[in-house]
């Protein structure tokens, strides 16, 4: 059944984010990243104490490939 819509303000929508209006059967947002971070990087709670000395992150792909996402229904 058709919906009767008003006025609608879009003010953001994410990289991997849908805004729709109607009839739908599937709605897939995929989105892919690809993070590089260096020693202690994603470490969280109190009193945290990291010795990394020297890090170094290499961000060097050799392939330029990577797996991307599957679709599948």
């Amino acid at each position: 059944m058709p919906a009767f819509v008003g006025a609608v303000q879009v003010i953001n929508i994410g990289s991997s984010g849908v805004f729709h209006i109607g009839d739908v059967v599937q709605i897939h947002p995929i989105s892919n990243t690809k993070t590089f971070s260096g020693a202690g990087s994603f470490n969280t709670g109190d009193r945290i104490k990291v010795y990394s000395q020297q890090s170094s992150t290499n961000t060097f792909d050799q392939d330029g490939w990577d797996q991307g996402t599957l679709l599948t229904m």
